[in-house]
Protein backbone atom coordinates (compact mmCIF):
# COMPACT_ATOMS: atom_id res chain seq x y z
CA UNK A 1 0.00 0.00 0.00
CA UNK A 2 1.12 3.55 -0.66
CA UNK A 3 1.52 5.44 2.59
CA UNK A 4 0.52 9.07 3.01
CA UNK A 5 4.14 10.22 3.30
CA UNK A 6 4.97 8.66 -0.05
CA UNK A 7 1.94 10.27 -1.67
CA UNK A 8 3.01 13.64 -0.31
CA UNK A 9 6.39 13.33 -2.02
CA UNK A 10 4.80 12.97 -5.46
CA UNK A 11 3.86 15.72 -7.85
CA UNK A 12 0.30 15.94 -9.14
CA UNK A 13 0.99 13.91 -12.28
CA UNK A 14 2.64 11.07 -10.36
CA UNK A 15 -0.08 11.06 -7.71
CA UNK A 16 -2.77 10.88 -10.38
CA UNK A 17 -1.08 7.88 -12.01
CA UNK A 18 -0.68 5.98 -8.73
CA UNK A 19 -4.28 6.66 -7.68
CA UNK A 20 -5.65 5.55 -11.05
CA UNK A 21 -3.53 2.39 -10.93
CA UNK A 22 -4.83 1.56 -7.45
CA UNK A 23 -8.41 2.09 -8.60
CA UNK A 24 -7.95 -0.16 -11.64
CA UNK A 25 -6.24 -2.80 -9.51
CA UNK A 26 -9.05 -2.82 -6.96
CA UNK A 27 -11.74 -2.87 -9.65
CA UNK A 28 -10.03 -5.78 -11.40
CA UNK A 29 -9.85 -7.77 -8.16
CA UNK A 30 -13.54 -7.24 -7.43
CA UNK A 31 -14.58 -8.31 -10.92
CA UNK A 32 -12.26 -11.32 -10.87
CA UNK A 33 -13.58 -12.48 -7.50
CA UNK A 34 -17.11 -12.16 -8.86
CA UNK A 35 -16.41 -14.74 -11.57
CA UNK A 36 -16.81 -17.61 -9.12
CA UNK A 37 -20.37 -16.50 -8.39
CA UNK A 38 -21.43 -16.53 -12.04
CA UNK A 39 -23.94 -19.22 -12.98
CA UNK A 40 -22.69 -21.81 -15.45
CA UNK A 41 -25.98 -21.53 -17.30
CA UNK A 42 -27.29 -18.51 -19.13
CA UNK A 43 -24.76 -17.16 -21.63
CA UNK A 44 -26.19 -13.63 -21.63
CA UNK A 45 -25.29 -13.23 -17.94
CA UNK A 46 -21.75 -14.56 -17.87
CA UNK A 47 -20.68 -13.32 -21.31
CA UNK A 48 -21.38 -9.72 -20.37
CA UNK A 49 -19.55 -10.09 -17.07
CA UNK A 50 -16.52 -11.66 -18.74
CA UNK A 51 -16.48 -8.81 -21.26
CA UNK A 52 -16.46 -6.22 -18.49
CA UNK A 53 -13.69 -8.07 -16.63
CA UNK A 54 -11.56 -8.36 -19.76
CA UNK A 55 -12.00 -4.63 -20.41
CA UNK A 56 -10.74 -3.69 -16.95
CA UNK A 57 -7.75 -6.03 -17.17
CA UNK A 58 -6.99 -4.61 -20.62
CA UNK A 59 -6.83 -1.10 -19.14
CA UNK A 60 -4.86 -2.27 -16.10
CA UNK A 61 -2.25 -4.12 -18.16
CA UNK A 62 -1.74 -1.31 -20.66
CA UNK A 63 -1.68 1.27 -17.87
CA UNK A 64 1.12 -0.46 -15.96
CA UNK A 65 3.05 -0.81 -19.23
CA UNK A 66 2.75 2.87 -20.08
CA UNK A 67 3.62 4.12 -16.58
CA UNK A 68 6.02 1.43 -15.39
CA UNK A 69 8.79 3.82 -14.33
CA UNK A 70 6.55 5.94 -12.10
CA UNK A 71 4.84 2.86 -10.65
CA UNK A 72 8.22 1.26 -9.94
CA UNK A 73 9.74 4.28 -8.21
CA UNK A 74 6.72 5.91 -6.57
CA UNK A 75 4.28 3.07 -5.95
CA UNK A 76 6.89 0.37 -5.42
CA UNK A 77 5.44 -2.00 -8.01
CA UNK A 78 7.15 -5.38 -7.74
CA UNK A 79 7.66 -8.04 -10.37
CA UNK A 80 5.48 -10.59 -8.59
CA UNK A 81 2.60 -8.08 -8.69
CA UNK A 82 2.97 -7.81 -12.47
CA UNK A 83 3.08 -11.61 -12.60
CA UNK A 84 -0.10 -11.82 -10.54
CA UNK A 85 -1.95 -9.55 -12.98
CA UNK A 86 -0.71 -11.61 -15.92
CA UNK A 87 -1.65 -14.84 -14.14
CA UNK A 88 -5.21 -13.64 -13.63
CA UNK A 89 -5.46 -12.70 -17.30
CA UNK A 90 -4.33 -16.24 -18.10
CA UNK A 91 -7.03 -17.58 -15.78
CA UNK A 92 -9.61 -15.40 -17.52
CA UNK A 93 -8.69 -16.86 -20.87
CA UNK A 94 -8.72 -20.43 -19.52
CA UNK A 95 -12.15 -20.10 -17.92
CA UNK A 96 -13.49 -18.39 -21.02
CA UNK A 97 -12.23 -21.38 -23.01
CA UNK A 98 -14.10 -23.74 -20.66
CA UNK A 99 -17.32 -21.82 -21.26
CA UNK A 100 -16.95 -21.26 -25.01
CA UNK A 101 -14.79 -24.23 -26.19
CA UNK A 102 -12.80 -21.74 -28.29
CA UNK A 103 -9.21 -23.05 -28.33
CA UNK A 104 -7.94 -19.57 -29.25
CA UNK A 105 -8.54 -18.67 -25.61
CA UNK A 106 -6.53 -21.68 -24.48
CA UNK A 107 -3.59 -20.56 -26.62
CA UNK A 108 -3.86 -17.04 -25.17
CA UNK A 109 -3.77 -18.49 -21.64
CA UNK A 110 -0.63 -20.40 -22.59
CA UNK A 111 0.98 -17.22 -23.95
CA UNK A 112 0.52 -15.40 -20.66
CA UNK A 113 1.57 -18.29 -18.43
CA UNK A 114 4.60 -18.95 -20.60
CA UNK A 115 5.64 -15.30 -20.57
CA UNK A 116 5.36 -15.19 -16.76
CA UNK A 117 7.79 -18.07 -16.59
CA UNK A 118 10.09 -16.68 -19.26
CA UNK A 119 10.30 -13.27 -17.61
CA UNK A 120 10.63 -14.88 -14.17
CA UNK A 121 8.05 -12.64 -12.53
CA UNK A 122 7.81 -14.98 -9.54
CA UNK A 123 11.55 -15.61 -9.22
CA UNK A 124 12.01 -13.28 -6.21
CA UNK A 125 8.92 -14.33 -4.28
CA UNK A 126 11.03 -16.24 -1.74
CA UNK A 127 12.79 -12.98 -0.80
CA UNK A 128 9.48 -11.50 0.36
CA UNK A 129 9.29 -14.04 3.21
CA UNK A 130 5.52 -14.43 2.71
CA UNK A 131 4.00 -17.88 2.53
CA UNK A 132 0.88 -16.59 0.75
CA UNK A 133 3.00 -15.45 -2.20
CA UNK A 134 4.60 -18.88 -2.41
CA UNK A 135 1.12 -20.42 -2.54
CA UNK A 136 0.22 -18.10 -5.43
CA UNK A 137 3.34 -19.25 -7.22
CA UNK A 138 2.46 -22.93 -6.70
CA UNK A 139 -1.09 -22.35 -7.94
CA UNK A 140 0.31 -20.64 -11.02
CA UNK A 141 2.39 -23.73 -11.79
CA UNK A 142 -0.61 -26.05 -11.33
CA UNK A 143 -2.78 -23.94 -13.66
CA UNK A 144 -0.02 -23.69 -16.25
CA UNK A 145 0.35 -27.49 -16.26
CA UNK A 146 -3.40 -27.93 -16.91
CA UNK A 147 -3.20 -25.62 -19.94
CA UNK A 148 -0.10 -27.45 -21.22
CA UNK A 149 -1.90 -30.78 -20.84
CA UNK A 150 -4.82 -29.53 -22.92
CA UNK A 151 -2.44 -28.19 -25.58
CA UNK A 152 -0.26 -31.33 -25.57
CA UNK A 153 2.87 -29.34 -24.67
CA UNK A 154 4.75 -32.41 -23.51
CA UNK A 155 8.17 -30.82 -23.17
CA UNK A 156 6.82 -27.94 -21.11
CA UNK A 157 4.91 -30.35 -18.84
CA UNK A 158 8.11 -32.24 -17.98
CA UNK A 159 9.94 -29.03 -17.12
CA UNK A 160 7.03 -27.58 -15.13
CA UNK A 161 6.61 -30.76 -13.10
CA UNK A 162 10.27 -30.69 -12.11
CA UNK A 163 10.03 -27.00 -11.20
CA UNK A 164 6.81 -27.49 -9.23
CA UNK A 165 8.38 -30.37 -7.30
CA UNK A 166 11.32 -28.15 -6.33
CA UNK A 167 9.05 -25.23 -5.42
CA UNK A 168 6.93 -27.44 -3.15
CA UNK A 169 10.06 -28.69 -1.38
CA UNK A 170 11.26 -25.10 -0.87
CA UNK A 171 7.84 -24.00 0.35
CA UNK A 172 7.38 -26.81 2.85
CA UNK A 173 10.95 -26.67 4.19
CA UNK A 174 10.87 -22.89 4.63
CA UNK A 175 7.43 -22.39 6.16
CA UNK A 176 6.42 -25.85 7.45
CA UNK A 177 2.83 -25.01 6.41
CA UNK A 178 -0.39 -26.79 7.36
CA UNK A 179 -1.13 -27.51 3.69
CA UNK A 180 2.11 -29.43 3.14
CA UNK A 181 0.29 -32.73 2.60
CA UNK A 182 -2.21 -31.10 0.24
CA UNK A 183 0.52 -29.88 -2.10
CA UNK A 184 2.23 -33.25 -2.03
CA UNK A 185 -1.08 -34.81 -3.08
CA UNK A 186 -1.50 -32.22 -5.85
CA UNK A 187 1.92 -33.12 -7.23
CA UNK A 188 1.13 -36.83 -7.06
CA UNK A 189 -2.23 -36.24 -8.78
CA UNK A 190 -0.52 -34.44 -11.65
CA UNK A 191 2.14 -37.12 -12.09
CA UNK A 192 -0.49 -39.88 -12.07
CA UNK A 193 -2.62 -37.92 -14.55
CA UNK A 194 0.31 -37.40 -16.94
CA UNK A 195 1.20 -41.08 -16.71
CA UNK A 196 -2.39 -42.13 -17.46
CA UNK A 197 -2.57 -39.71 -20.39
CA UNK A 198 0.48 -41.34 -21.98
CA UNK A 199 -0.68 -44.92 -21.45
CA UNK A 200 -0.30 -45.58 -25.20
CA UNK A 201 3.11 -44.51 -26.46
CA UNK A 202 3.54 -44.24 -30.24
CA UNK A 203 7.13 -43.91 -31.45
CA UNK A 204 8.80 -42.45 -34.53
CA UNK A 205 11.43 -44.48 -36.36
CA UNK A 206 14.10 -42.71 -34.27
CA UNK A 207 12.30 -43.83 -31.05
CA UNK A 208 11.09 -40.32 -30.20
CA UNK A 209 7.47 -40.05 -29.06
CA UNK A 210 4.69 -39.07 -31.42
CA UNK A 211 2.51 -36.44 -29.76
CA UNK A 212 -1.05 -37.42 -30.60
CA UNK A 213 -3.78 -34.83 -30.56
CA UNK A 214 -7.29 -35.93 -29.65
CA UNK A 215 -8.75 -32.92 -31.47
CA UNK A 216 -10.17 -32.98 -34.97
CA UNK A 217 -7.84 -31.61 -37.63
CA UNK A 218 -8.02 -31.30 -41.42
CA UNK A 219 -5.54 -34.18 -41.57
CA UNK A 220 -7.65 -36.52 -39.43
CA UNK A 221 -11.08 -35.53 -40.72
CA UNK A 222 -11.88 -36.98 -44.15
CA UNK A 223 -13.87 -34.77 -46.51
CA UNK A 224 -17.57 -35.59 -46.54
CA UNK A 225 -19.83 -34.82 -49.44
CA UNK A 226 -22.73 -32.76 -48.17
CA UNK A 227 -26.26 -33.93 -48.82
CA UNK A 228 -29.75 -32.69 -48.04
CA UNK A 229 -30.01 -35.35 -45.32
CA UNK A 230 -27.06 -33.89 -43.42
CA UNK A 231 -28.90 -31.06 -41.72
CA UNK A 232 -27.95 -31.70 -38.07
CA UNK A 233 -24.98 -30.26 -36.19
CA UNK A 234 -23.62 -30.84 -32.70
CA UNK A 235 -24.29 -27.68 -30.68
CA UNK A 236 -24.52 -28.53 -26.97
CA UNK A 237 -22.37 -30.97 -24.98
CA UNK A 238 -22.57 -32.13 -21.37
CA UNK A 239 -19.55 -34.01 -20.01
CA UNK A 240 -20.05 -35.73 -16.66
CA UNK A 241 -17.37 -37.46 -14.60
CA UNK A 242 -18.89 -39.43 -11.74
CA UNK A 243 -16.92 -42.68 -11.62
CA UNK A 244 -15.23 -43.56 -8.34
CA UNK A 245 -11.48 -44.04 -8.00
CA UNK A 246 -10.74 -42.60 -11.43
CA UNK A 247 -7.53 -40.76 -12.26
CA UNK A 248 -8.15 -37.04 -11.97
CA UNK A 249 -6.46 -33.68 -11.51
CA UNK A 250 -8.39 -30.98 -9.70
CA UNK A 251 -11.99 -31.45 -10.91
CA UNK A 252 -11.16 -33.03 -14.27
CA UNK A 253 -11.05 -36.80 -14.71
CA UNK A 254 -8.91 -38.42 -17.38
CA UNK A 255 -11.97 -39.36 -19.46
CA UNK A 256 -13.43 -35.85 -19.26
CA UNK A 257 -10.02 -34.50 -20.31
CA UNK A 258 -9.96 -36.74 -23.39
CA UNK A 259 -13.56 -36.07 -24.35
CA UNK A 260 -13.05 -32.30 -24.10
CA UNK A 261 -10.41 -32.51 -26.82
CA UNK A 262 -12.17 -35.15 -28.92
CA UNK A 263 -15.10 -32.78 -29.36
CA UNK A 264 -13.00 -29.80 -30.46
CA UNK A 265 -11.54 -28.77 -33.79
CA UNK A 266 -7.91 -27.79 -33.99
CA UNK A 267 -7.10 -25.02 -36.45
CA UNK A 268 -3.34 -25.36 -36.71
CA UNK A 269 -1.83 -28.58 -35.45
CA UNK A 270 1.72 -27.24 -35.73
CA UNK A 271 0.96 -24.68 -33.03
CA UNK A 272 -0.03 -27.39 -30.55
CA UNK A 273 2.26 -30.38 -30.92
CA UNK A 274 5.61 -29.63 -29.32
CA UNK A 275 7.79 -32.37 -27.88
CA UNK A 276 10.17 -29.84 -26.37
CA UNK A 277 9.17 -26.28 -25.54
CA UNK A 278 11.90 -23.84 -24.51
CA UNK A 279 10.98 -21.18 -21.94
CA UNK A 280 9.09 -18.43 -23.70
CA UNK A 281 10.55 -14.95 -23.98
CA UNK A 282 7.62 -13.61 -25.98
CA UNK A 283 6.67 -10.06 -25.11
CA UNK A 284 3.31 -9.36 -23.58
CA UNK A 285 2.80 -6.65 -26.19
CA UNK A 286 2.53 -9.45 -28.77
CA UNK A 287 0.77 -12.05 -26.66
CA UNK A 288 -1.76 -9.71 -25.16
CA UNK A 289 -4.46 -9.55 -27.78
CA UNK A 290 -7.61 -8.72 -25.85
CA UNK A 291 -9.92 -6.33 -27.59
CA UNK A 292 -13.48 -5.47 -26.80
CA UNK A 293 -16.19 -5.44 -29.41
CA UNK A 294 -18.96 -3.23 -28.07
CA UNK A 295 -21.62 -4.76 -30.29
CA UNK A 296 -20.93 -8.30 -29.10
CA UNK A 297 -20.10 -7.44 -25.46
CA UNK A 298 -17.43 -10.11 -25.09
CA UNK A 299 -13.70 -10.24 -25.83
CA UNK A 300 -12.54 -11.07 -29.30
CA UNK A 301 -9.26 -12.90 -29.76
CA UNK A 302 -6.46 -12.41 -32.25
CA UNK A 303 -7.23 -13.68 -35.77
CA UNK A 304 -10.85 -14.26 -34.78
CA UNK A 305 -13.46 -13.37 -37.36
CA UNK A 306 -15.69 -10.77 -35.73
CA UNK A 307 -18.33 -11.17 -38.42
CA UNK A 308 -18.46 -14.95 -38.17
CA UNK A 309 -21.81 -16.19 -36.85
CA UNK A 310 -20.70 -19.83 -36.98
CA UNK A 311 -19.36 -21.27 -33.75
CA UNK A 312 -16.21 -23.30 -34.41
CA UNK A 313 -16.75 -25.75 -31.54
CA UNK A 314 -19.92 -26.85 -29.73
CA UNK A 315 -20.69 -25.31 -26.36
CA UNK A 316 -19.80 -27.58 -23.42
CA UNK A 317 -20.83 -28.00 -19.79
CA UNK A 318 -18.16 -29.84 -17.77
CA UNK A 319 -19.52 -31.37 -14.56
CA UNK A 320 -17.44 -33.19 -11.96
CA UNK A 321 -19.45 -35.42 -9.61
CA UNK A 322 -22.75 -33.54 -9.99
CA UNK A 323 -25.91 -34.47 -8.12
CA UNK A 324 -28.92 -35.88 -9.94
CA UNK A 325 -30.56 -32.46 -9.58
CA UNK A 326 -27.63 -30.76 -11.29
CA UNK A 327 -27.56 -33.32 -14.09
CA UNK A 328 -31.24 -32.79 -14.83
CA UNK A 329 -30.85 -29.00 -14.64
CA UNK A 330 -27.98 -28.92 -17.14
CA UNK A 331 -29.77 -31.36 -19.44
CA UNK A 332 -32.78 -29.05 -19.41
CA UNK A 333 -30.59 -26.00 -20.03
CA UNK A 334 -28.74 -27.63 -22.93
CA UNK A 335 -32.08 -28.80 -24.34
CA UNK A 336 -33.50 -25.29 -24.08
CA UNK A 337 -30.48 -23.64 -25.74
CA UNK A 338 -30.43 -26.02 -28.73
CA UNK A 339 -30.96 -24.11 -31.97
CA UNK A 340 -32.97 -25.50 -34.85
CA UNK A 341 -31.36 -28.68 -36.23
CA UNK A 342 -29.00 -28.78 -33.25
CA UNK A 343 -27.93 -31.96 -31.43
CA UNK A 344 -27.33 -32.38 -27.70
CA UNK A 345 -24.59 -34.82 -26.68
CA UNK A 346 -24.24 -36.17 -23.14
CA UNK A 347 -21.20 -38.18 -22.06
CA UNK A 348 -21.31 -39.67 -18.57
CA UNK A 349 -18.80 -41.87 -16.81
CA UNK A 350 -20.24 -43.34 -13.62
CA UNK A 351 -20.63 -46.45 -11.50
CA UNK A 352 -23.60 -48.67 -12.20
CA UNK A 353 -26.75 -48.75 -10.10
CA UNK A 354 -28.18 -52.23 -10.58
CA UNK A 355 -31.73 -53.50 -10.36
CA UNK A 356 -32.78 -55.47 -7.30
CA UNK A 357 -36.15 -56.74 -8.50
CA UNK A 358 -36.34 -59.97 -10.50
CA UNK A 359 -39.22 -58.83 -12.69
CA UNK A 360 -38.91 -56.04 -15.24
CA UNK A 361 -42.15 -54.15 -15.78
CA UNK A 362 -40.75 -50.78 -16.81
CA UNK A 363 -37.58 -50.72 -18.93
CA UNK A 364 -37.12 -47.07 -18.04
CA UNK A 365 -36.61 -47.74 -14.34
CA UNK A 366 -36.48 -51.47 -13.56
CA UNK A 367 -33.10 -52.18 -15.23
CA UNK A 368 -31.20 -49.81 -12.96
CA UNK A 369 -29.06 -46.95 -14.20
CA UNK A 370 -25.91 -45.11 -13.18
CA UNK A 371 -25.00 -43.35 -9.94
CA UNK A 372 -25.11 -39.58 -9.88
CA UNK A 373 -22.86 -39.27 -6.85
CA UNK A 374 -19.68 -40.92 -5.61
CA UNK A 375 -21.25 -42.18 -2.39
CA UNK A 376 -23.29 -45.33 -2.80
CA UNK A 377 -26.32 -45.16 -0.57
CA UNK A 378 -28.41 -48.15 0.42
CA UNK A 379 -31.77 -48.50 -1.25
CA UNK A 380 -34.59 -47.00 0.71
CA UNK A 381 -37.32 -49.29 1.95
CA UNK A 382 -40.59 -48.42 3.55
CA UNK A 383 -42.04 -50.07 6.63
CA UNK A 384 -43.73 -52.76 4.54
CA UNK A 385 -40.39 -53.75 3.01
CA UNK A 386 -41.32 -52.62 -0.50
CA UNK A 387 -38.25 -51.40 -2.40
CA UNK A 388 -38.29 -47.95 -3.93
CA UNK A 389 -35.98 -46.55 -6.57
CA UNK A 390 -32.55 -45.12 -5.73
CA UNK A 391 -33.00 -41.35 -5.74
CA UNK A 392 -29.33 -40.68 -6.61
CA UNK A 393 -29.47 -42.76 -9.77
CA UNK A 394 -29.88 -41.53 -13.35
CA UNK A 395 -32.31 -43.94 -15.00
CA UNK A 396 -32.95 -44.43 -18.73
CA UNK A 397 -36.47 -43.18 -18.14
CA UNK A 398 -35.07 -39.85 -16.94
CA UNK A 399 -33.91 -39.20 -20.51
CA UNK A 400 -37.23 -39.85 -22.26
CA UNK A 401 -38.30 -36.19 -22.14
CA UNK A 402 -35.08 -35.06 -23.82
CA UNK A 403 -35.63 -37.24 -26.90
CA UNK A 404 -37.99 -34.51 -28.13
CA UNK A 405 -34.90 -33.16 -29.89
CA UNK A 406 -31.92 -34.96 -31.49
CA UNK A 407 -29.91 -36.61 -28.72
CA UNK A 408 -26.59 -38.48 -28.61
CA UNK A 409 -25.81 -40.30 -25.35
CA UNK A 410 -22.50 -41.97 -24.42
CA UNK A 411 -22.60 -44.16 -21.33
CA UNK A 412 -19.29 -45.32 -19.83
CA UNK A 413 -20.34 -47.61 -16.98
CA UNK A 414 -20.52 -51.20 -15.83
CA UNK A 415 -24.31 -50.90 -16.18
CA UNK A 416 -24.34 -49.16 -19.56
CA UNK A 417 -26.59 -51.84 -21.13
CA UNK A 418 -29.53 -50.52 -19.07
CA UNK A 419 -29.78 -47.64 -21.57
CA UNK A 420 -30.19 -49.79 -24.69
CA UNK A 421 -34.00 -49.83 -24.61
CA UNK A 422 -34.76 -46.09 -24.66
CA UNK A 423 -37.65 -45.66 -27.14
CA UNK A 424 -37.93 -42.97 -29.81
CA UNK A 425 -41.33 -41.68 -28.78
CA UNK A 426 -40.95 -38.42 -30.68
CA UNK A 427 -39.29 -39.70 -33.86
CA UNK A 428 -36.16 -37.55 -33.60
CA UNK A 429 -32.68 -38.98 -34.22
CA UNK A 430 -31.38 -40.71 -31.10
CA UNK A 431 -28.09 -42.58 -30.60
CA UNK A 432 -26.75 -44.42 -27.54
CA UNK A 433 -23.12 -45.51 -27.42
CA UNK A 434 -22.52 -47.95 -24.54
CA UNK A 435 -19.23 -49.13 -23.08
CA UNK A 436 -18.61 -52.90 -22.83
CA UNK A 437 -19.76 -54.57 -19.63
CA UNK A 438 -16.48 -56.44 -19.26
CA UNK A 439 -12.86 -55.68 -20.10
CA UNK A 440 -10.33 -58.19 -21.42
CA UNK A 441 -8.27 -59.69 -18.60
CA UNK A 442 -5.08 -57.91 -19.66
CA UNK A 443 -6.80 -54.51 -19.38
CA UNK A 444 -8.16 -54.92 -15.84
CA UNK A 445 -5.07 -53.28 -14.36
CA UNK A 446 -5.76 -50.17 -16.46
CA UNK A 447 -9.41 -49.86 -15.46
CA UNK A 448 -9.07 -46.42 -13.85
CA UNK A 449 -6.77 -45.06 -16.58
CA UNK A 450 -8.85 -45.89 -19.65
CA UNK A 451 -12.42 -45.34 -20.73
CA UNK A 452 -14.71 -45.86 -23.70
CA UNK A 453 -13.07 -43.01 -25.60
CA UNK A 454 -9.45 -44.00 -25.01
Amino acid sequence: MVVAATMASMDDHERKIVVEFCQLLEQSKQLFNGLRDLPQCGQKIWQGYFGKTFDVYTKLWKFQQQHRQILDTKYGLKRWQIGEIASKIGQLYYHYYLRTSDTNNLNEAYSFYSAIRGRQYYSRVSQEDRSDLMVKKLRYYARFIVVCLLLRRVGAIRELLAELDKQIVDYTSTYEPDDQLEWSLVLEEIKTFVKADSIVNVLHADQSSVILSHRLTPLTTPPVEKSTMMNLSLQEIILIGNASEQVKFSEMTIDMFRMMQTLEREKNRDEVNHVSDPPSRASFEKSYSITSNKTLAYPMMANHDVNSSRRENPHKYILYKPTITQIMMFLATGFKELPANGVLLMYISADGCFQTSKHVNDLGYDCGGIMASSKREMELTNKKGVHVKEIHCLYPGDLYAFTRKPLFVIIDSDNSFAFQYIPRYFGHPFVVLMSPQELPDKLHGWKHDISINS
